[in-house]
């Protein structure tokens, strides 16, 4: 139990990750009586990081990420704790496709990142040749990987399933998760599971219809967001907050920790502000910036992170003249098209755009092709719209178009990252005591994963102070 003396936890960041864990601190503090104060510093002039939903002439546009996988409790579970569980809405179930050489093909039914768990509608698909179905079958007969450390997904896939699965289906999937290289990217950072799987059951799909999982068959969709869009769980946290909680547009230039294991934060304008713990949310590049004299945190500096951008565009129906049964779309990199993705956002999410209306998103930006990202709004407007007359019928300019840009945004967990994380967790604690990083550079991108780090991280902030 703490003394009577007030602690003070500062949390660096306003993104999901740090707002999560503002909010929940500052719930476990309220439960249990505790003489804790807890401050949330953004360096923007807003929270919550890449999660922005615009709304305007009756459209629910979102900037950033769109949904949450239902399968993960965590955001049902902060919603129900917020009071707005009663929001929360599945997306319309509609047909995927895939473009590969150029074609538009739906991705076969049953399919798990890219992995066929249902034989009939992997055999009739046109999307794959003979020779690529037989080579994906010989999944059943391959021996274990005798591979101990870590590998590349892209190396585990193609051993696994044969090149033509990889590139026409896996890797479009995966890109439309990472924005990454998946021959670069780590497997035990990202589906640990699908290892473990193949080494308890030998064969990858095999061991994916033992465990019980499966593509949702009922009228659900798989993914969860709220009527007012995602923005509606930040504003939630941030008006469960405390009065004056939250620093906004205040960015800390240095984070010393004193002898007597008070920490000192020092803003760009000159103002300081003392805790005796601090959690660190912000993307591992700042991280290490904060703290330039640590060489264990060295290797965030030079972690890669790729640009990505989003391209949200208003039309009326009727200027759709080939309209696509259809509620999303991936691109292969054999495709001539700079689009990595696509949402008929109004078919998979009705109540984002009014009557008459459809409202179309598409994403830009991967490894290796990041500079599309830079071009300007224009530019890239003309670029989506070509792109777009190749899948369907466009009729004239859209209504509007917003383009979001996200700047070394999207961590890149490559190979050893596992390991290379672990390392600077207990590097950090015994050299900074109450210090505490967390966020989507670590161990998960999406926003349940950050919901599990932030309160990870109030659990060791708590076990700390007392």
């Amino acid at each position: 139990m703490l003394g009577q003396q007030n602690k003070r936890v500062v949390i660096i960041g306003g993104g999901i990750t740090g707002l999560t864990t503002a909010y929940y601190l500052q719930q476990e503090i309220k439960d249990k009586h505790l003489p804790i104060e807890v401050k949330l510093v953004e360096a923007t002039h807003r929270l919550g990081g890449k999660v922005h939903t615009l709304k305007r002439d009756g459209y629910v546009i979102e900037k950033g990420p769109d949904s949450c996988l239902a399968s993960k409790p965590e955001v049902s579970r902060l919603a129900e704790r917020l009071g707005i569980e009663d929001t929360l809405i599945r997306n319309r179930k509609g047909t995927s496709y895939v473009i590969a050489g150029g074609e538009l093909y739906p991705i076969p039914g049953g399919s798990i990142v890219g992995i066929p768990t249902q034989i009939a509608p992997f055999i009739t698909t046109s999307l794959f040749s003979l020779t690529g179905k037989m080579r994906a079958a010989a999944d059943f007969v391959l021996p274990r990987s005798q591979e101990t450390e870590d590998q590349s997904l892209g190396k585990f896939f193609r051993r696994r399933m044969g090149d033509e699965v990889v590139d026409h289906l896996i890797e479009p999937l995966l890109t439309g998760i990472f924005a990454g290289d998946i021959d670069q990217l780590s497997l035990m950072s990202t589906f640990p599971q699908l290892y473990e799987l193949e080494q308890k059951h030998r064969s990858l799909i095999a061991g994916i219809k033992k465990s019980g999982q499966s593509v949702n068959s009922n009228e659900k969709g798989n993914f969860l967001t709220f009527t007012g869009g995602l923005q509606s769980l930040i504003d939630a946290m941030e008006s469960g907050l405390n009065p004056n909680t939250v620093y906004k547009s205040m960015k800390v230039t240095s984070i010393e920790k004193e002898d007597s294991n008070v920490y000192t934060i020092t803003f760009t304008n000159g103002e300081q502000l003392e805790a005796d713990s601090v959690i660190v949310t912000t993307p591992h590049h700042v991280v290490q910036s904060m703290f330039p004299t640590y060489p264990f945190l060295t290797f965030l500096k030079e972690m890669p992170a790729t640009s990505v951008a989003t391209v949200a565009m208003g039309f009326a129906q009727d200027a759709i003249k080939k309209d696509i049964a259809g509620t999303e779309f991936l691109v292969s990199r054999n495709s001539d098209y700079s689009l990595t993705a696509g949402t008929w956002t109004h078919k998979k999410w009705p109540h984002t755009a009014p009557e008459g209306k459809a409202l179309l998103r598409c994403y830009l930006g991967k490894s290796g092709d990041e500079t599309i990202v830079d071009l300007s709004d224009d530019e890239i407007e003309q670029i989506v719209l070509e792109d777009l007359s190749k899948i369907m019928d466009i009729e004239g300019e859209p209504e509007f178009t917003i383009v979001s840009r996200y700047k070394n945004s999207m961590p890149q967990y490559t190979v050893g990252h596992r390991e290379r994380i672990q390392d600077m967790y207990e590097q950090a604690e015994a050299s900074l005591p109450g210090l505490f990083i967390a966020g989507s550079s670590y161990e998960g991108v999406s926003i349940p994963d950050c919901i599990v780090q932030g309160e990870k991280a109030v659990s060791k902030v708590m076990e700390y102070l007392e």
